[in-house]
């Protein structure tokens, strides 16, 4: 099945987003991605807002979400509207489980990683025609997706038409973890819904993700009386160590230093290809951040 076209429903303006999670600071890697949305929405006349997926309490640092939002400012990122919380939406995530659940599209599965592993590269599937024995067993139990109709082919803005393997497209995925928390497919299709996000510009470390998040956004589509478009996909490019490692914070990546903005977002626009913008030619963040806008404008929105 391939990823339906942004504007197969109803037309709707501008609304993009960034979403980090609060497991550490933004690093330059993530202002990569938070440049490259902003521009994204500010060069088409559109609204962008930041979202603050605190689902994972035992991956979050005290004070990053707040250490997240003065960076973003301190680099002239200002959003529109208030942040969003995903903490705050839990009861909005379970009313999404029950809808699924009477579609008969949510089972049981207590397999764990070493479990699967063992049995293959992917997960197979296991558990869905064996829910009596696990709902009789002691065991914890996640709650996956059935996948019965996988997305397999994406468009994306930068990548053209990409196709993903149909292993993972067609994998039954999570939806609750074994340990009671909301997973990252579940919440994000959800909020992204919620708030008629219409353009996702972000890592290419999604891409694959990407896929499970169509699957489960058109899902829910054919379940709603007041279906959302699919969203129009970009997935930019990955800022990468001297060993050839994504930055990231489990990485321990340097946090962005709030002094040296500049330079900071001079880099960020160069790996996202806007070499024109030069550190010498900008005093502060709105001239550059202009600039830097109307360059994205004249190569990426045409």
């Amino acid at each position: 099945m391939h990823q339906p076209f942004a504007d197969s429903m109803k037309p709707r303006g501008y609304r993009g987003r960034f979403a980090p999670s609060p497991s550490g600071p933004l690093h330059a890697g993530s202002l990569v991605a938070a440049l490259g949305s902003y521009l994204d929405a500010k060069a088409q006349q559109g609204l962008w807002f930041v979202r603050i997926e605190d689902i994972d309490p035992p991956r979050e640092v005290p004070g990053a979400a707040d250490t997240i939002l003065g960076q973003l400012d301190a680099h002239g990122l200002h959003w529109d509207g208030d942040v969003s919380w995903q903490s705050q939406h839990s009861a909005r995530y379970q009313d999404i489980i029950a809808q699924l659940q009477n579609a008969g599209l949510v089972y049981a599965c207590h397999c764990t990683r070493a479990e699967i592993k063992q049995r293959g590269d992917h997960y197979d599937g296991f558990c869905r025609n064996r829910q009596q024995q696990v709902m009789q067993s002691s065991r914890r139990y996640a709650l996956r997706f059935r996948n019965t109709q996988p997305i397999t082919e994406l468009h994306d803005r930068f990548h053209g038409s990409v196709p993903l393997a149909l292993s993972m497209a067609k994998e039954d995925f999570i939806l609750r973890r074994r340990d009671q928390l909301w997973a990252y497919q579940l919440a994000v299709v959800t909020d992204d819904r919620d708030a008629e996000i219409s353009h996702i510009v972000r890592g290419e470390d999604l891409l694959v993700a990407s896929g499970w998040q169509m699957t489960l956004w058109q899902q829910l589509n054919t379940l709603s009386a007041d279906p959302v478009a699919l969203p129009n996909l970009a997935h930019l490019p990955l800022v990468r160590d001297e060993q050839g490692q994504k930055l990231s914070k489990q990485n321990h990546a340097p946090a962005l230093n709030n002094h040296q903005v500049i330079p900071n977002l001079v880099s960020a626009c160069h790996y996202l290809g806007l070499h024109a913008i030069q550190e010498g030619d900008y005093n502060n963040t709105d001239t550059l951040l202009r600039a830097a806008t109307e360059q994205w404008q004249q190569i990426h929105c045409k």
